[in-house]
């Protein structure tokens, strides 16, 4: 789960991170007296969306002025004027692609005297089965382009978790960031920071870029971006709370709904599996007989006839499946099961497009049997690559 870059600084600030004052902009607030209330006089207005690039991002609407996302204000009034611009526009960055996000809350934040720019983000590396503070003297750049054009300026520390942060940690990440006596200190107060706020919130990425360094010497927390491990939410009730549903994909807000693990992809053939594995292999097999898949759907091992109904629903409300190839290894799950939750999404919501089967796996004949005799345009399938042969075939016509 991932949260605002406002709500992300609030959470900072209670850790004790230098971060700036800043003010919540929703639609119906007067942006100009929210404005008043920071000490000025630069003002910073930042378009809130669950994607990177927004300084560099375009609107699509003309309205919404030729600026990016984040802008520089030298008054209340055109810090008020910029927020109602942006506010209710759609913004395209290179995360979000060409459909873009509406934004729907803008933060105007105190404004800084930059020197210089630095990154600094923790995540969980899953190779060491650690925390790893990730650090570069690149920052405000996406940390990809460093690393593919200049590794040798990224630095990386783990975290042993039997020790937690420890000060040679801190000496090291300051190296790397080129900082030096007060700021190496402040850099170790605020690394000793990030980490508790990181184990305490069961993060799975924090990411601060840039970390700034201003002309008075002091570093700041200049933007923040934080993940959460969706497996420990039931602990962080104040995390869920911050959550914004019109963020994410209204798909896939639907599916956690029933415990399905879906994921919206740019391709047209929709896809039902049970299993992680299975379900990547289906997706390789349709792009090897040239088709795009439009999702990633697991129902699990342990699916019940209303879950694999549900996950069909979703899967035919998606626009842009013109194809839907089921695909399911009965181990756990019951292929009876999935033929029964099929059939009764099909006489529920219909079915316009092509729908191939394959089933293999327990109670494999009683679930074919439901299927041939369901009077239905199901194509059955012998193994999976028939069936991506014969789902591709029918979507390319």
């Amino acid at each position: 789960m991932n949260i605002h870059e406002y709500q992300a600084k609030q959470l900072l600030k209670e850790y004790g991170a230098p971060v700036a004052d800043g003010a919540v902009v929703l639609p119906g607030d007067k942006p100009e007296a929210k404005a008043k209330e920071l000490p000025g006089p630069l003002y910073v207005v930042k378009a809130q969306i669950h994607a990177g690039g927004r300084g560099k991002g375009h609107f699509k609407e003309a309205s919404a002025g030729e600026k990016g996302g984040v802008r520089l204000a030298k008054s209340p009034a055109e810090a008020a004027e910029f927020a109602r611009q942006m506010l209710g526009a759609t913004l395209v960055t290179k995360q979000t692609g060409e459909a873009g996000k509406v934004v729907n809350r803008i933060y105007i934040e105190d404004g800084a005297d930059i020197e210089t720019e630095l990154y600094l983000s923790a995540l969980v590396d899953r190779g060491t089965g650690r925390v790893a503070f990730i650090a570069s003297t690149e920052g405000g750049m996406n940390i990809e382009e460093v690393a593919e054009e200049t590794p040798e300026k990224i630095i990386t520390v783990d975290i042993d978790p039997a020790t937690g942060f420890m000060p040679h940690h801190a000496r090291s990440i300051a190296k790397g960031l080129g900082l030096a006596g007060p700021q190496a200190k402040d850099c170790a107060k605020l690394c000793a920071t990030l980490y508790r706020a990181f184990i305490d919130k069961d993060m799975s990425m924090l990411e601060i870029n840039p970390l700034i360094v201003m002309k008075n010497g002091a570093l700041r927390v200049l933007d923040a971006k934080m993940g959460f491990d969706s497996n420990a939410l039931m602990r962080h009730p104040d995390i869920v709370s911050l959550r914004d549903e019109t963020e994410e994909d209204p798909f896939e807000v639907r599916a956690a709904e029933f415990d399905l693990s879906y994921v919206k992809l740019d391709g047209n053939i929709g896809c039902m599996v049970n299993g992680a594995g299975l379900a990547m292999s289906t997706m390789d097999i349709i792009k090897h007989y040239g088709a795009e898949p439009a999702n990633f759907l697991d129902v699990g091992g342990g699916a019940t006839k209303e879950k694999v109904t549900e996950a069909f629903k979703i899967i035919t409300s998606d626009p842009a499946v013109k194809g839907i190839l089921v695909n399911i290894f009965g181990g756990i799950m019951r292929c009876d099961v999935i033929a029964a939750g099929v059939i009764a999404a099909v006489k529920d919501v219909g079915l316009q497009v092509p729908l191939v089967v394959r089933l293999e796996g327990t109670n494999v004949a009683e679930g074919k049997k439901l299927l041939s005799e369901s009077g239905l345009a199901i194509t059955p399938a012998d193994d999976l690559e028939d069936a991506a042969a014969k789902i591709v075939k029918a979507v390319q016509g």
